[in-house]
């Protein structure tokens, strides 16, 4: 079989999904094929995206970023995980807190541990057999110490706060040393082969036409070739995720940094909390059937931290996929491909995984068709898992204080998470399927912190008799309280990496 390859490839829209594209795929291709960017000055990115899960460190390792560099560049903070407030019922909170709990005995995992004695009385909250939720809760923070392979201190997994634009204007610069080409402009029109509808080309507005053999498509919402052009068709959502509309709004700093995101519930939705090196970032996201726009905007505002610093902007919205992501000689990637809202701060970890995801089925100009629906069909199973963890968030609950509250609590589910639901009210269990994003502890954490209650435990917890689970759960819990002890302040660490002295 003969193969033409790929030679050209034209990445439509810049922001953080066209930049991260970019940086990525130069990097990896050597400049063997030509990488161009098509953005307009005039067309402004989302940007409110600002919170990241870890593996955004295995993007950033690849590119061969410096770590301190780059929280110098981007104004970061850490994130050692998510608190949600009022979510299970008004006046409770808890944290979905990255990395391990505990310490595994023989084949049964530690939560089954510390939930049979959980459910005997016998042991605290999950939290404190959690370096990353302690640490978050003390704002401390310090890099794993993989040299201490035995203390909790090895096991702190981190993502960050980081301002989305910084990010992708960090990343430009890496692009273009790897021989990106930027071109300013907006495109007016999009020209398709006859033949099969492949897009052959797109024209500026000021005449311009790029060719191109790949195209990537990272203009956001509008989906200006799989959607405009193509008509790859939407999966909607809504029913599962109804809220429609965001507020976001920056305000100044006020107090510690805090080395996590907070979200809190609100009577139609919830509100986001993220502090960086420079400002905090806010936003109120709410469904537009329970709550007006105004009153989205007036509670936001009513609860912020410190003086904003911009008028708040609306961001419109629909929760749902394309139907192909990618589709004849374009892939979507970012926004264009689809949307969940921002509740696990998935956006930017979807972004790297499709980009990863095209590197592994890289084409030829021969379009493998084969190669294309094992591509689309791991990129849907993906994002309907996360879908369906963040609609427990919302399903979860024991609140009925408002109509919101009420329908989310009583409303259909996928047959895909009422499995997961099934499963673990039995004996606490959760399946990981198939490398799904979310791990069976960060289900087991929102689960138990919205109040969803196990039956029972794993039988087999019961070769340990009482006094070897307490000295086993109690010496866990020792030596993590003594290593948040002896850790950094978050603000100290930061401020040691601004001044350039980690």
């Amino acid at each position: 079989m003969t193969q033409t390859p790929i030679k050209n490839i034209v990445i439509v829209g810049g922001g953080t999904a066209g930049w991260m594209a970019a940086a990525a795929l130069a990097k990896i291709l050597r400049n063997k094929v030509a990488i161009r960017l098509v953005e307009s000055d005039e067309i402004s990115s989302v940007g409110v995206g600002e919170s990241t899960i870890p593996m955004i460190r295995l993007f950033n390792n690849v590119l061969g970023i410096n770590e301190d560099e780059f929280m110098r560049e981007t104004k970061a903070t850490f994130k050692l995980g998510i608190e949600f407030e009022d979510w299970g019922r008004v006046g409770e909170r808890y944290m979905h807190g990255f990395g391990k709990f505990g310490q595994d005995l023989w084949t049964v995992d530690f939560f089954q541990y510390w939930l049979k004695a959980h459910q005997a009385g016998m042991a605290p909250d999950l939290e404190r057999y959690s370096i990353n939720r302690m640490a978050a809760h003390a704002g401390k923070f310090i890099r794993p110490s993989p040299e201490m392979a035995n203390s909790p201190l090895a096991d702190i997994v981190h993502a960050f706060h980081l301002d989305a634009g910084l990010y992708a204007r960090y990343l430009r610069s890496h692009a273009e040393k790897h021989g990106v080409v930027r071109t300013e402009g907006k495109i007016v029109q999009v020209r398709q082969r006859a033949v099969d509808g492949f897009i052959e080309s797109v024209a500026l507005e000021n005449g311009e036409v790029i060719e191109g053999d790949l195209f990537l498509d990272c203009s956001g919402f509008r989906g200006l070739l799989i959607e405009q052009a193509l008509n790859t068709g939407f999966e909607d959502w809504s029913h599962w995720l109804p809220c429609d509309r965001a507020w976001a709004v920056p305000c100044e700093l006020s107090g510690d940094l805090q080395p996590y995101t907070r979200a809190s519930a609100r009577p139609a939705g919830w509100q986001w909390r993220i502090g960086l090196q420079h400002r905090t970032g806010n936003g109120h996201v709410f469904c537009s059937r329970f709550m007006s726009d105004d009153e989205a905007a007036a509670l936001l505002m009513k609860n912020l931290d410190g003086k904003p610093l911009a008028d708040p902007r609306l961001l419109r919205f629909t929760a749902g996929k394309r139907n192909k992501t990618w589709h004849k000689n374009v892939v979507a990637i970012g926004l264009s491909s689809g949307f969940l809202e921002p509740l696990e701060s998935t956006s930017i970890f979807l972004i790297q995984s499709a980009i990863s995801r095209l590197v592994s089925f890289f084409p030829d100009t021969g379009f493998h068709q084969a190669d294309i629906d094992e591509f689309n069909r791991q990129s849907d199973f993906e994002i309907e898992r996360i879908r369906d963890f963040i609609i427990l968030h919302y399903h979860a609950t024991t609140r009925d204080d408002t109509p919101f509250w009420n329908h989310v609590r009583t409303m259909e589910i996928p047959a895909s998470l009422r499995r997961k639901l099934d499963l673990y009210k039995g004996h606490g269990r959760v399946v990981r399927e198939n490398e799904e994003l979310f791990t069976p502890i960060g289900w087991q954490q929102v689960l138990h912190g919205q109040g969803v209650r196990a039956g029972g435990y794993n039988p087999l917890v019961d070769l340990l008799d009482e006094k070897e689970l307490a000295d086993f759960l109690g010496n866990i819990e020792r030596v993590v309280g003594k290593c948040v002890d002896v850790m950094p302040s978050h603000n100290e660490f930061i401020a040691a990496i601004v001044a350039g002295k980690r």
